[in-house]
């Protein structure tokens, strides 16, 4: 698989690429949320199992990724390993029904995906030819099946043949052949394919073919038993050749639809075992995989009854359905048997038939009760004759019926009778026909079962154990060689610099250093002359380049390039890379913000302790909230407040010195009213109204819920003063104090226009406004009379009184989708407030 193709990229990556694609166009349909991966490669049980029944799909995709081909081609091995890992379950659950019938709606679905790159299969006995399975397993139970697959698990191999080369020859069009790789046979057993893939277009296009064949359904052999049918009069020539023909045998699927209410295939009847169920047999015969349907092609007319159930299943197409879909007979059938399966008759009795679909589309499968041609007719009577008051003479046909079918069917039948609404007809205590040995043995098989089941899932993911390598002695007393002061100075000789040595011989006690060299035996280094004459110089070399570079590590184990060697998928863990690195030395500044690196995930930074650049934003309007306007700290010196910026840069080669605004008398309302591109006096009435004003009345600082922006605020002012900003109205302390502002004064402190100022107020109003829309639509939705919050979100409104008016009426139109009538009341009595207080205020104004 470390073969390389045209497009640069080896097997390995095409066979990786290929599974995700799969996933990828099997994800697009929605049954696939049900879906389980696993993934098994060429090693030994149970490392081989990267991911099986508890590894989520995160294990399986890093799994699938650390792939690397390495080993002997040992696919025998490990087909037969994902067989086994499939069937663990399979005793414990007890869908397989040994001895009891087959039954098509007891299925674990599954397909078996093997990329290969079709060469020789090698082992270690040598290079084989064909593929041959281990017969041995420690799968419990395993003697039951004569194959090691079931028959709803289908194998399909991608053949890898892409060449190295660019071919100047155009692909041929149509379908993918089969490849003729060992493989291909052991996919046609059982009821799969091999692709024979040649290019990237054709891998898409055999991925494509593969999602579709995804279905639920059960492998079934049909073979023709008799004569043939008798040809059609309207007939081609080719239609009667005598001989083999292809439809005689076929080895297809049918399809096991799931009930559409519960999502699980529901089903009424088995198809009978190959054998007559003997009690007093210790032990039962294996079955084969694929139950072996004979069927006959003498016309018979299909049987149905209302109150009996029948099961239906459409064959997959085949020859077989092609033949009868020709003949376009939807009115007649073909019936089907089991060998062996009657007590006294070799091809057994009739247990279904196959019919052509009325639109003569499809091919179904109708599975009834044992010998049907008997039972129906009886039943019918006992519902239309004896209205389900049988007579001795029916009671006596029903019992010599019951004589031939076989024991297992008795309680699909009781469950059919009880539908009918005749449950009395059987006895309870009649038997099913297993000896007190097999239901033992059964029983024992599904404990060991669950038992194995625990043990391999517990062995999966752990790595298999390192290869022998050179250990490491601990001379307990001894002073340590790297604490001896001449071999310190004999290696300063040598390299010319101070080793720096701090080698503890107790902390490597019982390890294994590793070998590069897999070929290479360790060696203790007690005694030279046992290095072989031919070693000795590569020994010496490994000696002279261990001693050497004792300053970089005591003994080194991989090369410069290998130690910068990182994967992708790790690349970006800048954290772990921190944590392992020293503890650097503290700042000689420790008020000094930490400036914070840059790299990693962005969403995982800290930003809150980022450095501050000098290029703050200005913000105004909400900022002051919770002042007076009286206060003299709401408008420190004549301007907004600043707002700290959060870049994370500094610029190069200037030292970070929080601003500091010059004190200033407070500007009050007539000043405002005095100065150029005043605000507008609406606008500025609106913002004491917002800020100084709840729905009550009361002050929005003396308030029980403050807003989080008040306390954002608050907050960040509490941090400018510790920054060591004066508050306004205080003079500056101190020379320091005074060198910040000669600081200040080199960079003046800029202010908004009005424009620009009115233009950002209205900005931070939408958005808080569009916020508490959401928040309060959110809460109208839930159920209940809870309206508390509502009304302490509308409290936080923020622009002019017709912004407030039209928020407030778009919430009542909110509330009335819903038909909250008491809501839409309290709303309209808070609307008629809100009125109420405008009015009161504009006439204080106006004073």
């Amino acid at each position: 698989m470390n073969q390389r193709t045209h497009l640069g990229t080896t097997y390995l990556d095409v066979a990786k690429g290929a599974v995700e694609t799969f996933m990828k166009l099997r994800g697009r349909d929605p049954a696939s949320r049900g879906d389980r991966y696993m993934l098994v490669n060429y090693e030994d049980v149970p490392f081989g199992i990267k991911a099986g029944w508890k590894e989520s799909h995160a294990t399986f995709m890093t799994e699938l990724r650390n792939l690397q081909a390495t080993g002997l081609t040992t696919i025998g091995q490990s087909l037969r390993t994902a067989f086994d890992l499939l069937n663990l379950n399979r005793l414990v659950t007890g869908i397989d029904n040994y001895g009891q019938g087959r039954n098509p709606f007891f299925l674990e679905p599954a397909i078996i995906i093997a990329i290969t790159d079709g060469n020789k299969l090698t082992s270690g006995g040598g290079v084989q030819d064909e593929l041959h399975l281990p017969l041995t397993t420690p799968l419990p139970g395993s003697e039951l099946t004569k194959e090691p697959f079931r028959w709803d698990q289908r194998l399909f191999a991608l053949v890898l043949r892409i060449p190295g080369n660019t071919s100047v020859e155009p692909e041929p069009l149509g379908g993918v052949p089969p490849d003729d790789s060992p493989i291909t046979p052991m996919c046609e057993v059982t009821g799969g394919r091999s692709y024979s893939v040649f290019s990237q277009r054709m891998l898409n296009q055999c991925l494509e073919s593969l999602v579709q064949k995804i279905q639920s359904g059960v492998v079934i052999n049909f073979e023709k038993t008799g004569p043939d049918p008798p040809p059609l009069e309207d007939a081609p020539a080719e239609a009667l050749k005598s001989g083999l023909q292809p439809w005689h045998c076929c080895h297809k699927l049918i399809y096991v639809r799931p009930n559409p209410k519960t999502g699980v295939p529901i089903g009424h009847w088995p198809i009978p075992e190959a054998f007559w169920p003997d009690q007093n047999s210790p032990t039962l015969p294996p079955r084969s995989a694929h139950p072996h349907v004979r069927f006959s092609c003498l016309d018979a007319e299909p049987m149905v009854i209302d109150k009996v159930p029948f099961d239906k299943y459409e064959l997959e197409p085949s020859p077989l359905t092609q033949y009868i879909l020709e003949r376009k007979s939807p009115h007649t059938c073909w019936q089907v048997f089991v060998c062996n399966s009657a007590k006294y008759s070799d091809l057994g009795q009739p247990f279904g038939y196959l019919k052509a679909s009325t639109a003569l589309n499809c091919v179904n499968l109708f599975v009834m009760p044992y010998n049907y041609p008997v039972l129906l007719p009886l039943l019918d009577d006992l519902i239309k004759v004896h209205k389900f008051k049988p007579t001795i003479k029916w009671r006596q046909s029903f019992e010599n019926y019951l004589k031939t079918m076989p024991p297992y069917y008795i309680g699909s039948l009781r469950k059919a009778l009880r539908i009918m609404g005749a449950p009395n007809l059987l006895a309870d205590n009649m038997e099913y026909g297993l000896s007190y040995s097999v239901v033992s043995y059964l029983k024992k098989l599904s404990q060991q079962s669950k038992i194995e089941y625990d043990r391999l899932i517990a062995l999966i993911g752990k790595k298999p154990p390192s290869e022998a390598g050179i250990k490491v002695r601990w001379r307990g007393g001894g002073i340590s060689l790297a604490q001896r002061r001449d071999f310190i100075q004999q290696l300063q000789s040598l390299t010319g610099d101070v080793p720096t040595l701090e080698l503890n011989p107790k902390e490597f006690q019982g390890f294994h250093l590793a070998l590069l060299n897999k070929g290479l035996k360790p060696q203790s280094f007690r005694n030279p002359y046992d290095i072989p004459r031919s070693h000795l110089l590569d020994q010496l070399s490994r000696m002279r380049r261990n001693l050497l570079n004792t300053s970089v590590c005591t003994l080194r184990g991989q090369d410069s390039d290998q130690f910068h060697s990182v994967p992708i998928a790790q690349m970006g863990n800048y954290q772990d890379f921190l944590k392992a690195a020293p503890q650097p030395l503290r700042d000689a500044d420790p008020e000094q913000p930490k400036r914070l690196h840059t790299f990693g995930n962005p969403f995982k930074l800290d930003k809150k302790g980022m450095m501050i650049d000098e290029a703050d934003e200005f913000v105004t309007g909400p900022q002051n909230k919770g002042k007076r306007p009286g206060d003299s700290s709401s408008m420190p010196g004549g301007g907004p407040k600043r707002r700290r910026c959060m870049s994370p840069l500094l610029r190069l080669g200037r030292a970070y010195t929080p601003p500091v605004s010059p004190p200033a008398s407070p500007r009050t309302s007539s000043d405002m009213d005095l100065s150029d591109g005043a605000p507008d006096p609406d606008l500025i009435i609106n913002h004491l109204n917002q800020n100084h004003y709840g729905s009550d009345g009361s002050s929005d600082s003396d308030g029980e819920h403050p807003s989080s922006d008040l306390q954002e605020n608050h907050t960040d002012h509490r941090d400018e003063e510790e920054n060591g900003r004066p508050q306004a109205g205080e003079p500056p302390l101190g020379g320091d104090g005074g060198a910040e502002m000669v600081l200040m004064e080199e960079q003046p402190t800029r202010y908004l226009s009005p424009a620009a100022l009115k233009k950002h107020i209205h900005t931070e109003t939408t958005k808080v406004n569009n916020e508490l829309r959401a928040l309060i639509n959110k809460e109208i939705r839930k159920p209940g009379r809870h309206y508390e919050k509502i009304f302490l979100l509308l409290k936080q409104i923020q622009g002019t009184l017709d912004t407030r008016l039209i928020f407030l009426q778009n919430i009542i139109k909110e509330a009335a989708r819903f038909k909250k009538r008491v809501l839409i009341e309290q709303l309209e009595n808070f609307l008629e407030e809100i009125h109420n207080r405008s009015i009161s205020m504009n006439h204080v104004d106006t004073l």
